[in-house]
């Protein structure tokens, strides 16, 4: 069975295939199939963004689509960056930018009061018109400095709770079994195995 992923960023490609390991799966990426696509992200809800990524993307290559949208919610920043975290810092925020805007935001919060958490949608685009969504939630809190230098986005700055360390310092294996894409392609796994792939 062949799913196409909806999507050009090579981080997460590398998460997703080593989540969904599966033999009878053939994981595509945009790059696979030569594609030189780029979905804007204008829904104000994640479920929205995932929609729209997944079924343009079907209505080009007719496979199977799998697209994702994340997004890092700071209480004391009243849910920001949220569904806006990739594109936080302007038009041509870059990981680094968006980090350094986050932490200028929070600079008078005290380290206790920088309750966060990650969401990531995923939508399983099958047929026109049939579809499915698969949430995962990581909750923890944002530090004052950059730290580690695994992962991408928000990483660096990021400590999932029960941790002492950032998701950038984790391995590849320790990010996936805990982290908020991990859980959400989690679901998508199982639904896989118990669903379409006999």
């Amino acid at each position: 069975m062949k799913i196409l992923l909806a999507t050009n960023n090579k981080h997460k490609v590398n998460e997703i295939k080593n989540i969904l390991n599966l033999i009878n799966l053939e994981l595509l990426t945009l790059n696979d199939l030569n594609l030189n696509v780029e979905v804007e992200e204008d829904k104000d809800t994640l479920n929205g963004n995932a929609l729209k990524k997944a079924e343009e993307i079907y209505k080009i290559s007719h496979l199977p689509t799998l697209a994702d949208d994340t997004g890092l919610f700071v209480d004391a920043l009243n849910g920001e960056p949220g569904v806006y975290s990739s594109r936080y810092s302007g038009e041509n925020a870059t990981y680094e930018s968006n980090c350094k805007k986050l932490l200028l935001n929070l600079k008078e919060i005290p380290d206790l009061n920088r309750y966060a958490h990650f969401k990531t949608i995923v939508c399983y685009y099958i047929f026109k018109d049939e579809y499915f969504f698969f949430d995962g939630i990581m909750n923890g809190k944002i530090i004052s400095e950059n730290r580690g230098n695994n992962g991408f986005g928000y990483d660096p700055v990021f400590v999932p709770d029960g941790f002492d360390k950032t998701y950038a310092e984790m391995t590849d294996e320790e990010k996936n079994s805990v982290s908020h894409r991990g859980k959400a392609f989690q679901k998508v796994k199982e639904f896989l195995v118990n669903k379409i792939i006999i």
